[in-house]
């Protein structure tokens, strides 16, 4: 029986996922407890038969927004509530069974031993992950890096990942974005500019065809032209943090000659 952490919980926001969202609650609770889950205003009964069973099980509870929401919405609801019991780090992961749950403790041990550093999963794609998804990531990557000067994010788009949550719920809360599809690479990138470390951990992650009970709300359009949106914003963002993060980049840079000296 697994023990429960009282700093790091697995956070699961969830809209409209179906079956696939049990599947991903009994995986994460087999490797991690507590698991909470965020319901953002689902409307196909999910959220019912899930808290029929946190009843039974007191390693898993739900949350329940009224309304659709978007997932940094779910997110930030489950980071206050999660700030309120005491917990400081939170690994968010999707409820539709992309992500490894069996590599659930492999983060949060990497977070325990670095508290001050953001976690982040980079995909491992397996063969039926569609090309167009895979390829245009690597877009969005691209302009994170930029945006960061280079911090070293692996991966911007990839929910799989453990944030301190202070500094997430900080973040957030300063401005009025990162509610919807933009939340997963806007937090990486402004988490960066905090100072946060990113450590990239490579996960393996899966893509169902509808047949097999996969879920997916990403629009093409609609979200495309939200990322475009978002990297515009980051990018007015990152020169007016230029100058500093240039001068934190130059002070890394001094401190890793300076211990390479020492050895």
């Amino acid at each position: 029986m697994l023990s429960p952490s009282t700093t790091h919980l697995v956070l699961i926001p969830s809209y409209n996922t179906g079956p696939k969202l049990f599947e991903t609650v009994r995986a994460a609770r087999r490797h991690w407890t507590p698991v909470w889950v965020v319901i953002d205003g689902s409307t196909d009964g999910t959220g019912e038969e899930l808290a029929r069973l946190a009843e039974r099980d007191p390693g898993l509870r739900v949350l329940t927004l009224p309304v659709n929401s978007g997932k940094g919405a779910a997110v930030l609801h489950g980071l206050k509530e999660a700030e309120r019991h005491g917990f400081t780090h939170a690994l968010t992961m999707d409820s539709d069974g992309q992500h490894p749950a069996d590599m659930i403790a492999r983060f949060q041990a990497i977070s325990e031993a670095n508290p001050d550093a953001l976690i982040l999963g980079t995909p491992v794609f397996d063969a039926e992950a569609p090309r167009l998804r895979v390829g245009g990531r690597k877009i969005s990557n691209w302009w994170a890096n930029l945006e960061t000067l280079w911090t070293g994010i692996g991966d911007s788009l990839f929910g799989f990942r453990v944030y301190p949550i202070a500094h997430l719920r900080a973040v957030m809360e300063g401005n009025r974005w990162m509610r919807r599809f933009d939340f997963d690479p806007e937090a990486a990138v402004r988490l960066c500019w905090r100072g946060l470390r990113p450590i990239n951990v490579p996960a393996p992650v899966r893509y169902f065809r509808p047949e097999e009970g996969g879920v997916s709300h990403f629009n093409y359009y609609r979200d495309n032209a939200l990322l475009t949106w978002m990297h515009t914003r980051l990018m007015l963002g990152f020169v007016v943090r230029l100058p500093m993060l240039a001068w934190r980049r130059a002070t890394s840079d001094h401190r890793a000659v300076d211990r390479d000296h020492l050895a």
